[in-house]
């Protein structure tokens, strides 16, 4: 009971610390320091999700992460793009050590792809900041569409 009571106490002091550090703006907001267990299982099964059909795809995984991290976590647009590209890096590392092992990378491809992915994602970074969110959301939904339309005809 005592221990409790102790965890309690601490968490309750943590939090506490934690608000205060927003108020006397040492952080943004709240939202960057408190989350719930809730909110975190969420974002690990959309993380196991997204891994998994990102591995098994080779598909951007940005594809899944971003429409759950919108409307299942409930990010912002441009909020959930960068923390699509931030978690997909892992992923990506992973399943390529697998397709690695299998032989399956033809190396002076994939790195004039990357070269080219360098530019593109520079560009891609820099309108997202110019370009509303509904705009945003949008132009995804047609390139959903697009893509799911040219695998279905191959």
């Amino acid at each position: 009971m005592e221990r409790e009571n102790k965890n309690e106490n601490r968490k309750e002091n943590e939090k506490s610390t934690q608000l205060d550090n927003v108020k006397n703006n040492k952080v943004k907001n709240e939202k960057d320091i408190i989350m719930d267990k809730k909110k975190k299982i969420k974002i690990m099964v959309l993380g196991l999700v997204t891994g998994f059909f990102s591995g098994l795809f080779a598909s951007g995984g940005g594809m899944i992460a971003v429409p759950g991290l919108v409307y299942f976590v409930k990010t912002g647009e441009k909020e959930a793009r960068a923390i699509a590209i931030f978690c997909i890096l892992p992923m990506v590392l992973t399943s390529m050590f697998f397709y690695n092992r299998a032989g399956n990378i033809d190396y002076k491809m994939g790195i004039l792809c990357g070269i080219g992915g360098l530019v593109g994602g520079w560009i891609g970074a820099k309108l997202l900041k110019k370009i509303n969110d509904k705009y945003l959301s949008l132009i995804f939904i047609i390139f959903l569409i697009y893509a799911a339309i040219l695998t279905f005809i191959k």
